[in-house]
């Protein structure tokens, strides 16, 4: 298991314009990160094994988490085992009566198994190297707030078209915003 890196689930992501979820893994001990595009319905049951959310009937990955223990198998760990043009290969390392099985999984139903069956998760070097990534260490971080500077002066064009703006709001009549208002005590 030398060629392989321990990763951890750094977090789930929402595309907001596709109904597509990514997976970010971040390397142990390094500031390395892999993300894996998943499917909404293998996201949530990551999502739902990481929060410890209790259903009332088993779902799937339940499901085969309890046909493992149901043959005295047990999850040893899963594994990325490798990338083919973007597509990612999962592996589910299990153990029974002492012989080790390696399941071929997508990498998504693997993680909801490593959560569920708290074991770690492993990402092959050679993967990691391919697609891999770390943070941009050029960008400076600073914590000095935003400067406050005046806005650019309106072209003339600008202030004409704004103007339709100023005359609506100069008509509204906010003196008293309660005259208009029917007396509760008329009724």
């Amino acid at each position: 298991m030398s060629d392989m890196v321990e990763v951890i689930i750094d977090s789930i992501r929402v595309h907001l314009m596709a109904p597509s979820r990514v997976v970010v893994l971040k390397q142990i001990n390094a500031e390395r990160y892999l993300t894996i595009w998943v499917g909404p319905y293998e996201a949530e049951a990551i999502t739902v094994a990481l929060q410890e959310v209790e259903m009332v009937r088993p779902l799937t990955h339940d499901l085969i988490k309890n046909i493992f223990g149901a043959f005295n198998a047990r999850a040893k760990r899963v594994e990325i085992v490798n990338v083919q043009d973007n597509i990612f290969y999962g592996n589910i390392v299990a153990e029974t009566d002492g012989l080790e099985i390696n399941i071929d999984s997508r990498p998504s139903d693997a993680i909801a198994i490593a959560v569920r069956a708290h074991v770690p998760i492993f990402v092959n070097k050679d993967v990691m190297d391919e697609a891999g990534m770390e943070p941009d260490l050029d960008i400076p971080e600073t914590n000095a707030p935003p400067k406050n500077e005046p806005p650019a002066p309106l072209s003339d064009e600008a202030s004409d078209r704004l103007s339709v703006f100023k005359d609506f709001i100069d008509k509204l009549d906010i003196d008293d915003p309660d005259k208009d208002k029917p007396d509760s005590n008329s009724t």
